[in-house]
Parts: structure tokens; C-alpha cells; sequence
């Protein structure tokens, strides 16, 4: 379906390349081992992130100037630096630190959570940490610290770091004084994973086990917003007309838009295979939505091809659930078996994305 359209108005999409980047990640398996299956994961999210498979996961560069990008190997306790050119440099980190969510701060440095460690680290340009902040959960009901498995991470319009407790129901913030807050998400079985700054000052976040999209001040008062259905939001950014915040939902099939009043409309994506779910999207430059789709990969057996899916920017003023003046157009990706998980464009005016079950970078030349 490369250079096809679907689902609103017949267009021809603009000539576009899919390039794939290998990572060879120190302390992968040199063959991945088959990805869980849809009813695995529904039980473990991240299930496919075990040893014997893919662990490549989050993609981000220095908008201010930046022109590389840094990506997170999870289960390898390694970062990489990505040139353009798609070269890698590997640099280790602490052993058992899991490195999952990375963000710029205001002053254009880079940092990292230690998932496994229950911290937040500064980086070095040149791969070596800088300096960490404890995140752990200090209280008596849990008997010492508790670490709240910190996954992702996002910096608040004010500077602060946010980090989305996982496996705690909680998010955090960390002022500029390190001064750590945790705040509870009132839904039991949240399961919160990506928050993003919002134009209203506020950070949300979306709840992949609850199927909700959180509000959290940055005084920690939470308003929680439910989407219809099991729908498993993933990824949550602000929308270019400076007035709302858009997700993907991975089970849902639909990109949604909210409101800073929590109003939420829902944009069904046109699948292209009966397995296909949504992971990560982001707006380019033109204000066109960018989402990844794949195949929820059985642990054997037959797949299906995987797409970066462009939704013209028709779509940012299209009434709820209507895609019928919005181009939307697929480019497939040169491998199945992806487990794509973020995207966003690159210094290069190019769409970057980071493959997770294959550990390899994607590059759609525009």
C-alpha cells in the first residue's frame, strides 16, 4: 500500500523510502527469539522487552540545535548516539539500570530513567553520566524504598522533570532543587507510561491499563479523562493548534484528540491487516500526524507487513471519527516483526522511528 491512499479523499502520496538502521546493541542476542503473542502481552505489556528479543525503545533528539539522536536498549543497560547516516556509538551504563525514558531539558541536556535502579540520570555528551537523582518511593507503608519503575519521561513547561511510575500508579516530578514529588493516579491498575507537556501548563498522561488520559498540575491535582472501550492509549502528544493533546490508542485502532477540558475525540485509523495495532505518533513540521502501525507479532507463524501511516493535516480540524477530506497515506516498512514504538522527525526534515522487536532505527526520506 506504499504511496496509496485510504480512507478519505483519493490522493497519490509524496515519494518516500523506507531505510532501516541495524543496531548492534553490546550483549544482544545476535538472533531474536519470536515475539509474545497479543494474549501475552495483554497480560504483560512489555513482555516482548525480555531477553531473547528486540529491546530498542525510545528515539529523541536535541530540537535546539541537536542533529543526533539517542535511543534507549533497555535490557542491554546501554544508550546509543545515531548520526544521520544512521552510525551508531554505544556507551554502557550501570548494570541492572534499565534505560527507558529520554528528554531534552530546557538546557539542551539529556536525560534517561533508570528503570530498573528507580532513578533519573543526567548524561554527558560524550555517553557518561553526569549525575543521578534517587526517585524511589520513601514511606513506611512500604516498609524502606520503593522503586516505582520510572518508564517515561517528559519535561514540564516550567523545566521540571516528570517520569510515569509504571509499576507504582503514581507520576513523579523533580524541581529544579531535586526535590522529588509523587502524586497518585486515582485508578487502580493505571498502568501510566507516556506524559507529555501540555499547552495549559499541565502535563498528561496516558494509562494504558485503565484506558484513560491523566491531567496532573504541577501542584499534583489529577483529573483522569476514560476513553470508550479497552483501547490501551500509548503514546500522547500536544497537537499544533496549540489547544489540545493527541494520542494513539493501540488496541482502540484510532489516533484521539483532547481538549485541556478533557473533551476527547476519537479518528479511526484505517488498519490494514485484522492484527494491526498503533504505537507511537508525532506531527511533523506541516502540521500532517505521523503513526506507526504493526502487526501484534504471534510467537510463530505467519505476520504481516508494518507501516508508517500519514494522516494529512486535514485531520487536526476534521469533525470526531471523520476522515472523509483527510489523505491518508502507508509506507511499509522493508521488515515485518517491527514492534515499532517511537517516531518523530528528525533534524533532517526526515521521519525517524525506533524498531523495538528488531532493534534497528527507520528512516521515511521525505
Amino acid at each position: 500500500m506504499e504511496g496509496m491512499a485510504a480512507a478519505g479523499r483519493a490522493t497519490s502520496a509524496p515519494a518516500g523510502q523506507v531505510i532501516e538502521y541495524e543496531l548492534a546493541w553490546p550483549g544482544a542476542p545476535k538472533m531474536l527469539m519470536p515475539m509474545m503473542d497479543m494474549a501475552t502481552m495483554a497480560a504483560d505489556p512489555y513482555a516482548c522487552c525480555l531477553p531473547g528479543g528486540g529491546s530498542t525503545h525510545e528515539l529523541v533528539y536535541d530540537r535546539n540545535g541537536g542533529t543526533v539522536f539517542w535511543v534507549s536498549g533497555q535490557m542491554y543497560d546501554h544508550i546509543a548516539r545515531i548520526a544521520l547516516d544512521g552510525s551508531a556509538s554505544y556507551f554502557a551504563l550501570p548494570k541492572g539500570s534499565m534505560p527507558h525514558g529520554m528528554a531534552f531539558d530546557q538546557q539542551g541536556r539529556l536525560w534517561v530513567t533508570f528503570e530498573g535502579l528507580g532513578q533519573l540520570a543526567r548524561i554527558n555528551p560524550d555517553g557518561s553520566v553526569a549525575e543521578t537523582i534517587d526517585i524511589a518511593i520513601h514511606a513506611k507503608e512500604v516498609n524502606g524504598a520503593f522503586n516505582p519503575h520510572p518508564h517515561g519521561l517528559g519535561i514540564g513547561t516550567d523545566g521540571a522533570l516528570w517520569f510515569t511510575g509504571k509499576l507504582s500508579n503514581t507520576v513523579g516530578r523533580v524541581d529544579a532543587a531535586r526535590k522529588v514529588q509523587h502524586f497518585v493516579l486515582p485508578t487502580i491498575g493505571a498502568v501510566p507510561i507516556y506524559l507529555s507537556a501540555g499547552p495549559d501548563g499541565n502535563m498528561w498522561c496516558t494509562e494504558l491499563g485503565s484506558s484513560t488520559i491523566a491531567r496532573i498540575t504541577p501542584e499534583g491535582v489529577v483529573s483522569e479523562f476514560a476513553i470508550a472501550g479497552n483501547c490501551r492509549p500509548i503514546a500522547v502528544v500536544r497537537g499544533p493548534d496549540g489547544k489540545s493533546m493527541w494520542f494513539s490508542e493501540e488496541a482502540g485502532g484510532k489516533i484521539g484528540r483532547i481538549d485541556m477540558d478533557g473533551h476527547i475525540a476519537e479518528f479511526p485509523v484505517p488498519l490494514t491487516h485484522r492484527d494491526a495495532i498503533l504505537a507511537g505518533l508525532a506531527f511533523d513540521a506541516q502540521g500532517n500526524l505521523w503513526v506507526q502501525q504493526y502487526i501484534s507479532p504471534p510467537a510463530f507463524g505467519p505476520t504481516g507487513d508494518d507501516y508508517i501511516v500519514r494522516l494529512d493535516r486535514a485531520l487536526t480540524t476534521a469533525p470526531a471519527g471523520d476522515l472523509w477530506n483527510v489523505a491518508v497515506n502507508y509506507y511499509k516498512a522493508p521488515s515485518q516483526r517491527t514492534v515499532m514504538h517511537r517516531i518523530t522527525q528528525g533534524p533532517d526534515g526526515n521521519i525517524w522511528f525506533s524498531e523495538l522487536g528488531l532493534n534497528r532505527i527507520g528512516k521515511l526520506v521525505l
